[in-house]
């Protein structure tokens, strides 16, 4: 398949499934009511704690970046940290504990009642992000998921779980992507003075 092919094809899978989503009301609602979660812990002055894996473990970094830093417009930061940065205690949890549990320690360790967790996982079934949604549901802590493809176990535990469609594991992290983006939009426009 030639580059442009190949250009083409990735585009049209990434349109039709930003159209699949744009369609599905039950997960535009989900996402919406995570929204208003987020937003709602922000203003009792809560902070966002984000994880994920491989290439969702930089999205976690990069949405953490874009609430501490901006996306949109000029502001206050607002307090977010990705669970993905520190590799002594990455390393440190992974040995001691395993690495099945090396967010739900962190959670354990840094949740306050006014918290929000989110997770981000293409498969929903990342023993590592499953065990942080447990951390969460035993501290009374409210757990949003970006998830794809059927959703995995995940999409039963979670507080919130919005699956995207798509196949493709690049696929569903751009749509994860949007979702992140515009999460920080809203809290942006909710919470921030102009």
């Amino acid at each position: 398949m030639e580059v442009c092919e190949l250009l083409t094809r990735n585009l049209e899978l990434s349109i039709e499934a930003k159209h699949q989503l744009l369609k599905d009301v039950e997960s535009l609602s989900i996402f919406s009511q995570a929204v208003a979660t987020v937003i709602d812990r922000y203003r009792r002055g809560g902070r966002l704690y984000i994880a994920g894996n491989g290439g969702s473990a930089a999205d976690a970094q990069h949405l953490a970046a874009e609430f501490v830093s901006k996306l949109a417009r000029d502001r206050a930061p607002l307090p977010a940290e990705a669970l993905t940065v520190d590799s002594s205690i990455l390393t440190a949890i992974g040995n001691d504990y395993g690495f099945d549990y090396i967010f739900a320690r962190q959670l354990a360790g840094k949740l306050t009642p006014n918290d929000v967790f989110l997770g981000i996982t293409t498969s929903g079934k990342s023993p590592n992000i499953l065990r942080a949604v447990e951390s969460c549901q035993a501290m009374s802590i409210p757990n949003i998921i970006f998830s794809g493809r059927d959703g995995g176990e995940v999409k039963q535990l979670a507080d919130f779980c919005i699956v995207v469609p798509g196949l493709a594991t690049s696929t569903i992290q751009e749509l994860h992507i949007v979702l992140a983006h515009t999460l920080c939009e809203c809290v942006e426009l909710a919470v921030c003075s102009p």
